[in-house]
């Protein structure tokens, strides 16, 4: 995984018997979105595996989990973006 990844909870809804999240990894290229994803969507098929296998012992209750993975050109350089991303005070 590219170190220069954000993860970005963009749903959350919880009922009775099931969390359902959907989540955002934001990357800076698109070179960096491939590895991301991996041969044909491996690497993020594995990555939503072991973050739902530790959501679910966090929220001790059933999980789905639904990852997209897009790019968000240099926001690392992007002083408002690090701001929206929590990374600097407002």
């Amino acid at each position: 995984m590219p170190y220069c990844c954000d993860v970005r909870v963009t749903e959350f809804k919880d009922s009775e018997d099931i969390i359902r999240m959907k989540a955002t990894i934001f990357v800076e290229r698109d070179s960096q979105k491939g590895i991301v994803i991996g041969k044909g969507g491996q690497k993020v098929k594995d990555v939503g595996i072991d973050a739902r296998k530790r959501l679910v012992d966090f929220f001790q209750t059933k999980v789905y989990l639904d990852l997209s993975v897009k790019v968000d050109k240099d926001w690392r350089k992007d002083e408002a973006k690090l701001k929206a991303y929590g990374y600097l005070k407002k």
